[in-house]
């Protein structure tokens, strides 16, 4: 793992995959398809990248139950425990609706409203992401959502995973279809003869899933256009080499151009994290993806001092962050950009992806500069309510058709002034 001293300043590497024009023209022309060919359609694309022929896409009740009779009971206690800490954290970001009286008799609000109904994109085919399930699905279900439906890619075998099932099972799911990539978002989107379109899309997804989500944007919502994942650490002496070269490599296995990144004000450590990751890397199962990531995209940056190494986080703005310093909880005021923050020895990436609470859908690609993980707000919408009384009319009134004409309004100045000539 190569090891950069910041003074040599260096630019910082992110990966960002935008997705190339070739596939961009995919993704459209899948979206077109589905458009104008509905459930012809998804099944055509379903048979041409999943190699499945299916005639249905709906997730049956027998096949609900067929699943959880492939999963043992400790799985089912374990996601009902993970659902339990999610919702608990969700619950405590509800805000309620608001109404303000003032002297005069005006009453002004804020009237909060969940969205009828949001798609999730579970990822599948070879892999099964039943945390993907609760993370997405349990803040819509708390702000209120009456309808979700879940999409997920069936295997060669023309099904999804059985811890899948379970999840959306557990979390309240009861729309379920056997539909991936573009196509998917498509049907979310638009809506076919099977699928009726949803109003939000969320859920990650490959480069083709993210372009078309990217697509549809603007006749529905969607939550984030993820990058690949991200993880920086913010250590000193006091931490362990072999517990932060475990933390890097546990993003490193998630995909060729995951980010792993420490950063540090210690060489000597900075050299034993990098010794540890090439041991520990020899071990993985998913060597050879992780190995690309650090190779391309791993980075330990030494810095003077700590204060350093904080602003360099700020820079990165990364999409997990770890703080495993001497006295690190005075070290969180100081942080400006990060999606989740994980601080002390014992807060380990893996507690906030699959069982703390807090959401693991977070911003990437220094994205946390400007924006959150995904919560409860971003399945509700909020209204305006403005019950101006006579009395205000006319004290502001003339201000009102003032400010109108300035912007060369007229009907706008007149449509205050006929209230105020009638009384």
């Amino acid at each position: 793992m190569k090891i950069v001293k910041i003074s040599d300043k260096v630019s910082i590497k992110r990966s960002i995959d935008s997705g190339t024009s070739e596939q961009q023209a995919i993704v459209n022309s899948i979206i077109s398809d589905v458009r104008t060919h509905g459930d012809e359609a998804l099944r055509m694309y379903t048979e041409k990248y999943d190699q499945v022929n299916q005639s249905t896409f709906s997730i049956t009740t027998k096949e609900i139950e067929e699943a959880y009779q492939k999963v043992d009971q400790r799985f089912i206690s374990i996601i009902r425990e993970a659902a339990a800490n999610i919702r608990s954290f969700h619950e405590k970001q509800l805000r309620p609706s608001w109404m303000t009286t003032e002297e005069n008799g005006t009453i002004l609000g804020q009237k909060i409203t969940p969205l009828d109904s949001v798609g999730v994109y579970v990822p599948g085919g070879t892999a099964a992401y039943p945390s993907s399930v609760l993370m997405n699905v349990i803040p819509a279900k708390v702000a209120g959502v009456k309808r979700i439906v879940m999409v997920s890619p069936p295997n060669e075998n023309g099904v999804v995973p059985a811890a899948v099932l379970v999840a959306a099972q557990e979390a309240g799911v009861e729309e379920i279809y056997k539909v991936g990539g573009a196509q998917a978002i498509a049907a979310l989107a638009y809506g076919t003869e099977s699928i009726a379109s949803v109003d939000k899309i969320t859920g990650p997804g490959n480069i083709f899933v993210a372009l078309a989500k990217r697509e549809v944007f603007g006749d529905v919502d969607i939550d984030m256009i993820a990058g690949p994942s991200e993880i920086a650490i913010l250590a000193d002496e006091t931490a362990r080499a072999d517990e932060v070269a475990a933390d890097l490599l546990s993003q490193a296995e998630h995909d060729p151009r995951a980010c792993s990144v420490l950063v540090t004000p210690s060489i000597r450590f900075a050299e034993a994290v990098a010794a540890e990751v090439e041991m520990q890397l020899a071990l993985l199962p998913r060597q050879e993806i992780a190995a690309r990531s650090i190779a391309d995209f791993g980075a330990i940056y030494v810095t003077t001092d700590i204060d350093e190494a904080v602003e360099t986080i700020n820079q990165l703005a990364p999409e997990h962050l770890e703080i495993i310093t001497e006295n690190a909880l005075e070290l969180l005021g100081k942080i400006r950009h990060a999606g989740a923050i994980f601080i002390g020895r014992y807060s380990s990436e893996p507690v906030g992806d699959y069982f703390a609470g807090p959401n693991h859908v977070l911003p990437t690609n220094g994205t946390a500069r400007f924006s959150s993980p995904l919560n409860v707000d971003d399945f509700q919408k909020k209204s305006s309510v403005i019950i101006y009384s006579e009395r205000a009319l006319k004290e502001n009134g003339a201000k009102i058709a003032a400010f109108a004409r300035i912007e060369g309004l007229e009907a706008h100045a007149r449509a205050v002034e006929i209230r105020l000539k009638n009384d």
